[in-house]
C-alpha cells in the first residue's frame, strides 16, 4: 500500500537537493508533485487544497538549521502535514462510565464490516475485556453465519435472533444481554446496502436510537479513494459517527481514504484493517502511517508485531543458539513460521526503513524460494534437521531429501551451503549485531534482522551464497593482534 504515493513524494523532493534555502521559486515545483501525488492517490480535492497550501505557508521562509538540508526540511514539514491532516494522534476507543460500552459497526456492504467487527472482538478480548458481538443484519445472506463462525473461531460470544426480528429490536436485545451477563463491550454488526439510501440511514438512526452506542465506527473500503470522503460526509451528517475503521490496507489502495477521512468528518480513524485474517487489525497511529506513506518504515509497529506473537524465553533460547552456532533447520522452519503469522513477508520488509524500495517481484520471488526451502526441510528426518552435518557428510542424504521434495541434488546442496554460512554469519550478528542496523531487541533470532535476511536467506543469495553448491565451511575466527603487553 502506499507504494505509488511514497514514490511521488520522494520525486517532489529531488528538486530541493542542493538548495541554499527554500523560496517562493524552489518550492513551487516540489507542491505541483505533492499535489499531483495527493491527486494520483484519490485524494479528495478540498483535502488536497488545504494541505499544499498548509504545506506552503510553513515552508515559505521556513528556517532550516545548521546540519539540515532544505530537501529534509520539506520532507519534515510534509510529514508533519500528514500527521496532522490525519488526526495528529492515535484516538483509543470510548469507554463507557457504567454498563458495558456499546459499539455500533456501520457502513456499506462490501467493506468488510462484519469481519471488521469480529477482528475488533478479538482485539478487545487480547486487551482482556470480555466482548459480546450483536449479529444485527438480518438482510445479507449468511451474514448472520459468518458473524457467528468467526466469533467461534476467535472464541467470543454472538448474539443472535435470527432474520425474522428488526435490526433495532436484536440490537437493543444485545445490549440488554452484555449489561445481564457482565460483558463489558457489546459490538453491533449492522447491516448495510451497494450504495446510500434513505432506507438504510432510517435504519441506522432506529438502531442508535435503541441502543445509545458510546462509539459509532464507519467501516471504510480504503479502495473507494474519493469516494470516501461522500461516504463518511454522508454517515456523519445522519447518523454521526465518532470514528472509522479503514479496511483492505493490504490490498491496491492509494492511501486517499485514509487522508481524506478526519479532514471531512473530523472522526478519527481509530483502527485500519491491514489483511484477511482475523488478527490483522491494529490501532492507527498517524505517525506511524505519515512515515510509511514517506518510505522511513515503521519500526514500531514491526516491534509490536514481534512481541505479540514471542516469548521471552524462545527469545533467549534462540540466542543462545546463534551465540553457540546450533542454529538448525527445525529453528529455521520455526522462524519462517513466526514470520508468516507477523504477515506477509512483503508488509514486514516495508516496515523497516529504507527497505521500501525492495521490488515486489523480488519480494514474491523470495516467499516462493521460501515455500521450496520449507518442503526440502520437510523431507528431512528429525535427525538431519537437528544436524545439518549429517547432510554435509553424505551425499546420499541429499539426493534422498532432493527426490523427496521434488526438487534437484543441485538444488538441495545450494540451500545447506547457504544455511551453513547463513549460521556463522549469524553467530558473528548475535555477537556484535548488524552492520549498520544494530538489530532490533526483542526479535527472535533478530541480533541484527530476520534470520538470514542480512547474511542470506537460504537460497536467496546475499551474502550466504556460495557459488557451486557445495557446502560452505564456517568463516574463520579473527587473528588475535598482540597488545602491548605481548610485545
Amino acid at each position: 500500500m502506499f507504494d505509488e504515493l511514497s514514490q511521488r513524494f520522494e520525486d517532489a523532493v529531488k528538486g530541493l537537493r542542493g538548495q541554499a534555502a527554500i523560496s517562493e521559486t524552489n518550492i513551487d515545483g516540489a507542491l505541483k508533485d505533492v499535489r499531483r501525488a495527493l491527486l494520483e492517490a484519490d485524494v479528495s480535492l478540498p483535502v488536497v487544497k488545504e494541505f499544499v497550501e498548509e504545506v506552503r505557508r510553513k515552508a515559505v521562509g521556513a528556517e532550516v538549521v545548521r546540519g539540515v538540508t532544505p530537501d529534509q526540511k520539506f520532507i519534515q514539514l510534509v510529514h508533519d502535514q500528514l500527521v496532522e491532516t490525519m488526526g495528529g494522534a492515535n484516538a483509543p476507543l470510548a469507554r463507557a462510565a457504567e454498563g458495558p460500552t456499546v459499539i455500533l459497526m456501520a457502513g456499506l456492504q462490501g467493506a468488510g464490516k462484519t469481519t471488521a467487527t469480529a477482528k475488533l472482538g478479538l482485539h478487545l478480548k487480547e486487551q482482556g475485556r470480555r466482548p459480546l458481538l450483536v449479529a444485527a443484519d438480518v438482510y445479507r445472506p449468511a451474514a448472520i453465519e459468518q458473524l457467528q463462525t468467526l466469533g467461534r473461531q476467535i472464541g467470543v460470544e454472538v448474539f443472535s435472533l435470527g432474520s425474522g426480528t428488526a435490526p433495532e429490536a436484536i440490537a437493543a436485545a444485545g445490549v440488554t444481554r452484555g449489561r445481564q451477563e457482565g460483558f463489558d463491550t457489546v459490538l453491533v454488526d449492522t447491516a448495510g446496502r451497494l450504495q446510500i439510501d434513505a432506507g438504510m440511514m432510517e435504519e441506522m438512526v432506529r438502531i442508535r436510537q435503541a441502543t445509545a452506542p458510546d462509539e459509532v465506527l464507519l467501516v471504510v473500503d480504503s479502495m473507494i479513494g474519493q469516494e470516501a470522503a461522500d461516504l463518511t460526509r454522508a454517515f456523519h451528517e445522519q447518523v454521526g459517527i465518532t470514528g472509522a475503521v479503514l479496511t483492505k490496507l493490504d490490498g491496491d489502495s492509494r492511501g486517499g481514504a485514509a487522508l481524506s477521512i478526519r479532514k471531512v468528518s473530523g472522526a478519527p480513524i481509530k483502527f485500519i484493517g491491514t489483511g484477511e485474517k482475523v488478527e490483522a487489525l491494529q490501532p492507527f497511529h498517524p505517525e506511524r502511517m505519515a512515515s510509511r506513506i514517506l518510505g522511513m518504515g515503521d519500526v514500531l509497529t514491526l516491534v509490536e508485531k514481534a512481541t505479540k506473537e514471542v516469548e521471552l524465553a524462545d527469545v533467549e533460547k534462540m540466542q543462545r543458539k546463534l551465540q553457540e552456532a546450533s542454529f538448525d533447520f527445525s529453528d529455521f522452519v520455526q522462524q519462517m513460521r513466526l514470520i508468516k503469522r507477523m504477515g506477509s513477508l512483503g508488509g514486514l520488509m516495508k516496515l523497516i526503513p529504507g527497505m521500501n524500495k525492495i521490488d515486489d517481484g523480488m519480494l514474491r520471488q523470495g516467499e516462493s524460494q521460501l515455500k521450496r526451502i520449507e518442503a526440502m526441510i520437510g523431507s528431512m528426518t528429525e535427525a538431519e534437521r537437528r544436524q545439518p552435518e549429517l547432510l554435509a557428510a553424505q551425499p546420499s542424504r541429499r539426493r534422498r531429501i532432493a527426490a523427496g521434495s521434488g526438487h534437484t541434488p543441485a538444488e538441495v546442496d545450494k540451500v545447506l551451503a547457504d544455511f551453513q554460512k547463513m549460521r556463522g554469519f549469524m553467530q558473528q550478528m548475535s555477537r556484535g549485531g548488524m552492520p549498520g542496523m544494530g538489530g532490533f531487541p526483542g526479535m527472535p533470532g533478530m541480533g541484527g534482522g530476520f534470520p538470514g535476511m542480512g547474511g542470506g536467506m537460504p537460497g536467496m543469495g546475499g551474502p550466504g551464497v556460495r557459488g557451486g553448491g557445495r557446502p560452505a565451511r564456517p568463516p574463520k575466527p579473527a587473528k588475535k593482534r598482540k597488545g602491548f603487553g605481548q610485545l
